[in-house]
């Protein structure tokens, strides 16, 4: 009995913690893609090196997101299907802050698969998809404030706080460098070889 309610209280924090994993891991991968985008680098950190962080952390989040979502799922305490961290809005539990986690994930979900497809989807489609970034980070940001068991708690708040004042700062540089417009991928120039003459 002890170690049953020991277990659950363990997946609990797990789910909680997990949560706020996700929250600043996704901060992070949107700040590194905004810096991605205005092809920002040093010495100290060229451009692959930003841009291989930016994929990890993304696909880190990703993986903490669903510890999140099988832990909620797994927990039992709120009756919680797992169709519902899939189709927002079709939960009978908290439907609203519920489905904006699960529209959050869905948005990641289509920004995740189109980066690791991008050789063969093309840049255009991939660039598209990739707005969503723009519309997933917002989202989780409000699913936590309105669902989370630790929003009203300081700590929380302050996460929350420099993690929104991240993405505004460098939303602001983005459009002071370039604006919202995206760089289009350089082309390589072939300079065809000299043709020698059969002497």
């Amino acid at each position: 009995m002890i170690a049953a309610a020991s277990a659950s209280k363990a997946v609990w924090y797990l789910t909680r913690g997990s949560g706020v994993v996700s929250l600043i891991l996704l901060t992070a991968s949107v700040v590194l893609g905004i810096t991605t985008a205005v092809r920002w680098a040093t010495a100290r950190w060229p451009r692959f090196v930003v841009e291989g962080l930016h994929k990890n952390i993304s696909l880190l989040s990703v993986v903490f997101l669903g510890v999140h979502i099988v832990t909620a799922i797994g927990d039992g305490y709120v009756p919680i299907r797992w169709i519902d961290a899939v189709v927002p809005f079709a939960s009978q539990y908290s439907p609203f802050w519920l489905g904006l986690g699960a529209l959050a994930f869905d948005c990641l979900l289509a920004v995740i698969i189109t980066s690791l497809l991008r050789v063969r989807l093309g840049h255009r489609i991939w660039r598209a998809t990739h707005w969503l970034a723009y519309a997933c980070w917002p989202i989780a940001v409000v699913h936590g404030l309105g669902m989370g068991s630790d929003s009203g708690q300081a700590w929380m708040q302050a996460i929350d706080l420099v993690a929104v004042a991240a993405v505004v700062a460098a939303v602001c540089w983005r459009l002071a460098v370039s604006g919202w417009r995206v760089p289009e991928p350089r082309r390589l120039t072939v300079t065809p070889a000299r043709v020698r003459s059969g002497r």
